[in-house]
């Protein structure tokens, strides 16, 4: 019989050793374990309806009541382009909102921290005061991988001062058609690009240790083929075979792979017709077994809702070929409905949720998030400091594609000029920023902080005198430069979808209004892609495509005053027509305006006495000159006789009865036509015999068949100054 005081004694021990078992930290929140030690620990603790919440991402904006994020176990929160803080949209905002969202998630019954997040694909581009850096394509013209790199760092530093774990980049796609919306967001026009930059991409933003404070989860996107569809229609359809999928569109994610990315999301495109968030051989088969993707998939925003039949045939028919985690974003009450009857009916297993969920809560380990869910405050002096923007400035400098150069242009002078600043895109941060740019759209005008291509200007070389326009409203001819910035608005995916790449025609006279005043003309294109830029470039003396160059203007004020020399080259051919396009390297027939890959990398003047090389021709406004332009002087008066052929419509005979030299443009010769050409005509032109040569001595070379832009197809309400020629030509050539 036991004694009542050693059964006491007994009870009391008991007590202690139970309440002991259950005041230990479970394994799964040990951080001295293994993720894997910890995943095996935590699965079989969790309800179906705790694993289903895994598998869910609202939008912020869709969560109406935050206890949701509790009661139903939400595992991830995105905020979707313009899905700011209601309170504002500062770095602290930003906290604000990530850490309100993981409070609650620390409420449920495992303390399980949601991921958040956010398209951050040029910088943390939501979030006003934020370092935006040029869109990738910029970044693919740098070829600088290691510059890629920190870039990726510095992002990932923005992110996560505000909390946020997780952006949706690098976008790894492959533009083959300039038509699409998104070809900005990728590097370039074959796959080497996507690896050269999509793997240092994904390093640099997981700073290549998961356990630093400064590190998020990066994302490859969008698997597999959105940079080739048909026509280049956004969410279109790839048709292609499955080896020219793998040669061109895979090897970006590949290299994504080697760097350990930890989320890959799908695309809204489909594969010779099967939407890619259905297709369970490219997803599972490919992805994950074959490639051995050991991450999770995405969906992008309600990309499931694509598929055919209802929604929950969507449901079901996503997660059974691979997607592990799903975009809802709104309604995701009725997500987890739909998702809980399918796994009840048997329509999906318990082992594909369970394979979800392991490779959702294996990124959380790997992130430590269990160990630190919140902000850290101490961070937020990192969004924007001059570091960062130092590297973007850089950025900006080695992505500009310097196309055409004139002798005696570049470098500008630092001092003593004035300068004409022409076009909207000129002093304007949100046009020189792009889409994704604090809203999903971008917008024109002071969307966030930093220095536009005018500041820059007056800020690299202040002793000059700038007068600004945002169209040539005013009358100086006595400046000494103009400086014309023009390009694109702002648009992301399918907004920016086009048929027609051509300027407008506003952009292209005012170019040629300005050149008629005979000032020097540096023109600058702000474009996500390459434009149609025959019109402009005869009337450049100077062309440089800056892409989307982000907050960072003075980066292209560097070059221009010598600072630096220009570094880029194109990562796109560049096409001379519509009819051209799509144009890639490598196509059989390839007669691009400008190949993949070229880029002048000098200020210098060319050779003395090098040979002058005819950069543009076109049919004047009054339809009874053509204009040759060479890129150095062709003042000689050795320049007696040429003789030109000018061939009509492929068929008609055109006479040239004289050519002078223009004196507005001392590097354009005029020529006089016996006839006049009308809007359509199509023309070309072939130098047969002469004596043609430069001040500097330089040899014409012999040419045929040269096509002339006919400016007649572009006249819209010009001021038509033909400016000044040689005085004994000038009343034979414009009948004064």
């Amino acid at each position: 019989m036991i004694k009542p005081k050693f059964l006491f004694l007994l009870q009391i021990i008991l007590f202690i050793s139970i309440t002991e078992m259950f005041s230990q930290t479970p394994p799964f929140l040990d951080p001295n374990l293994s993720p894997q030690d910890r995943l095996n620990d935590l699965l079989p603790r969790m309800t179906l309806d705790e694993k289903i919440g895994q598998m869910t991402q609202p939008d912020h904006a869709a969560i109406q009541n935050l206890n949701d994020v509790t009661t139903l176990f939400i595992g991830s929160i995105l905020s979707g382009g313009s899905s700011d803080p209601s309170s504002g949209n500062s770095p602290l905002d930003w906290a604000n909102l990530y850490d309100s969202f993981q409070t609650k998630a620390m409420q449920t019954r495992l303390q399980i921290p949601i991921i958040y997040g956010v398209d951050g694909v040029h910088g943390h581009s939501n979030v006003i005061g934020a370092t935006i850096f040029p869109h990738n394509i910029g970044i693919g013209a740098t070829r600088n991988p290691s510059l890629a790199k920190e870039i990726a760092k510095i992002t990932a530093k923005e992110i996560a001062a505000t909390g946020i774990d997780w952006t949706f980049a690098p976008c790894v796609a492959v533009p083959r058609n300039e038509r699409w919306g998104r070809t900005y967001e990728g590097y370039g026009e074959t796959p080497e690009l996507a690896q050269m930059f999509g793997g240092v991409f994904v390093a640099g933003l997981q700073n290549d240790s998961l356990n630093s404070p400064t590190s998020i989860a990066g994302c490859a996107k969008h698997y597999m083929g959105d940079g080739g569809t048909t026509n280049g229609i956004d969410q279109g359809n790839t048709e292609v075979t499955e080896a020219e999928l793998r040669a061109i569109h895979l090897p970006g994610y590949l290299e994504a792979i080697e760097n350990n990315v930890l989320t890959v999301m799908s695309s809204y495109s489909s594969w010779n017709g099967q939407k890619m968030h259905g297709n369970h051989y490219l997803l599972t088969e490919v992805l994950k077994n074959e490639l051995g993707f050991a991450g999770f998939v995405i969906s992008d925003w309600a990309g499931i809702d694509q598929l055919p039949g209802d929604y929950h045939s969507d449901v079901v028919e996503s997660i059974n070929a691979g997607v592990d985690m799903i975009m809802v974003p709104n309604e995701y009450q009725t997500f987890i409905t739909e998702l809980k009857s399918a796994i009840t009916n048997n329509e999906i297993s318990m082992e594909r949720i369970d394979d979800a969920v392991s490779r959702i809560l294996l990124v959380k380990f790997q992130l430590g998030l269990f160990e630190n869910p919140y902000s850290d405050r101490a961070l937020l002096a990192e969004v924007g400091k001059i570091e960062h923007r130092n590297v973007a400035r850089q950025a900006v400098r080695e992505s500009l594609v310097l196309l055409k150069k004139n002798d005696n242009v570049l470098p500008l002078p630092k001092s003593g000029s004035k300068i004409l600043v022409i076009g909207e895109h000129a002093n304007n941060i949100g046009l020189q920023c792009g889409g994704w740019t604090v809203q999903w759209q971008g917008a024109s005008g002071k969307v966030t902080e930093g220095t536009t291509i005018l500041e820059g200007l007056q800020k690299v070389a202040a002793s000059n005198e700038y007068v600004f326009s945002q169209n040539v409203n005013f009358t100086q001819t006595d400046a000494d430069y103009a400086i014309v910035v023009i390009g694109e608005q702002p648009y992301a995916e399918m907004f920016g979808d086009r048929d027609n790449l051509e300027l407008e025609s506003a952009q292209i006279n005012m170019i040629r209004k300005l050149k008629n005043m005979g000032i020097p003309i540096v023109t600058i294109l702000i474009s996500g892609r390459p434009m149609l830029i025959n019109s402009v470039l005869h009337n450049s003396d100077v062309f440089v495509a800056a892409w989307l160059p982000g907050t960072e203007g003075d980066g292209i004020a560097e070059v221009l005053f010598g600072d630096f020399q220009p570094k880029g080259i194109l990562p796109v051919s560049w096409a001379k027509s519509m009819s051209q396009i799509p144009i890639n390297y490598g196509d059989t027939n390839y007669e691009p305006l400008f190949p993949y890959n070229f880029g002048i990398n000098s200020l210098a003047n060319s050779e003395v006495g090098s040979n002058p090389v005819l950069q543009s021709a076109i049919v004047t406004e009054d339809g009874i000159h053509v204009e040759l332009s060479f890129n150095k002087s062709m003042v000689n008066s050795q320049n007696t006789n040429a003789t030109f052929q000018l061939i009509k419509n492929g068929t008609t005979q055109v006479g040239v009865s004289s050519f002078v030299v223009s004196e507005a443009n001392e590097n354009v010769l005029v020529l006089a036509l016996s006839e006049r050409m009308s809007k359509g005509d199509v023309v070309t032109i072939s130098y047969q015999s002469g004596n043609l040569k430069s001040a500097d001595g330089g040899i014409v070379d012999f040419f045929s068949n040269f096509e002339i832009i006919n400016f007649l197809n572009y006249i819209a309400g010009i001021n038509i100054l033909p400016g000044k020629v040689e005085a004994e030509h000038f009343s034979d050539m414009f009948g004064t």
